[in-house]
């Protein structure tokens, strides 16, 4: 338990910064339930694809090669079935979800867990920055793709991030998307996790408008050393790992949010919110606009059907 776990006290919901992820499912059985996580290769995504599995859900497990999941879940205990699906790839996320409904079972839920973090220097994907491309596109057409394979009382959570406030002025850089005016590798980052997050509000608004008793919610896991700082100079990972003990949260921590929001019985039809320390917390000003929520969704979709 880090010093901040120490100095936090618990939360409305009786949960908190030092929960985990067992801690937040304890007493509850997903046997019979189906759950798909994206990014279960590494960090927050091996722990939530493991908890979840223990508690008797049937995991669908996706990463970049069905091979790389089941070579890290290959002896996790409980039912994980492999996928692959490469966020920044439209093509392979199409392949999921066809796999995915082929399977026939109705999904209880979808952990939007995968991303990428703070590329060093700007990098393209289908011409747009690669961290909001993969973090946000990538999410919304496989979510989109799959909200007919929702079943009923179904939640989605996104992992969004505190850094959505270090996303541009703007919130969203609509004239900028491709990053080539300027780029700033955590100013990026946090453009991609407030879309992220103004996804998850927009599905929610759009769940309800249609009648659906599925939810959308957002979270933020907290700082965590993980697979998802690979690509930060090699200075700050080394400096993250030696104050991580006692400044950041662990893995199982981390992932205590996320798991809480998908499966705890008391959340049933919340929806459209922002979770931090397994509470509903306030997001930034942008983070909580709804036109700039709707616009974005709109310009996805254009940019979802120039896909190849």
């Amino acid at each position: 338990m880090s010093l901040v776990s120490l100095l936090k006290g618990n939360g409305p919901s009786g949960y908190g910064y030092g929960t985990t992820a067992e801690v937040v499912t304890q007493g509850i059985a997903l046997k019979g339930k189906t759950y798909l996580v994206t990014g279960s290769t590494s960090g927050l995504g091996i722990e939530t694809v493991r908890v979840l599995a223990q508690r008797g859900a049937r995991v669908f497990a996706t990463g970049r090669s069905k091979e790389k999941v089941t070579s890290v879940h290959g002896r996790t205990p409980g039912a994980v079935v492999p996928f692959e699906c490469e966020l920044s790839e439209p093509q392979s996320v199409r392949a999921c979800i066809s796999a995915v409904k082929s399977d026939g079972a109705k999904l209880d839920g979808i952990i939007a867990n995968a991303g990428v973090m703070a590329l060093p220097s700007l990098e393209l994907a289908h011409g747009y920055e690669r961290q909001f491309f993969t973090n946000h596109v990538g999410h919304f057409l496989l979510v989109t793709g799959l909200l007919d394979a929702l079943a009923d009382h179904a939640r989605v959570v996104m992992l969004s991030s505190s850094a959505h406030s270090m996303a541009p002025k703007a919130g969203i850089e609509f004239d900028n998307l491709s990053g080539q005016r300027s780029y700033s590798p955590w100013t990026a980052y946090g453009q991609s996790k407030l879309a992220n997050l103004l996804f998850a509000k927009q599905l929610a608004k759009r769940l309800t408008d249609a009648g659906s008793s599925a939810t959308a919610n957002a979270v933020h896991p907290g700082v965590i050393v993980s697979g998802l700082q690979r690509s930060m100079p090699a200075i700050q990972r080394v400096s993250m790992a030696v104050i991580a003990p006692i400044a950041f949260k662990s893995i199982a921590e981390g992932a205590a949010t996320q798991c809480y929001v998908a499966t705890h019985p008391g959340l049933a039809g919340v929806s459209g919110e922002y979770f931090a320390d397994c509470n509903i917390a306030q997001a930034s000003a942008r983070g909580r606009d709804a036109a700039l929520a709707d616009r974005l969704w709109q310009e996805t979709e254009k940019i979802v059907a120039q896909l190849p």
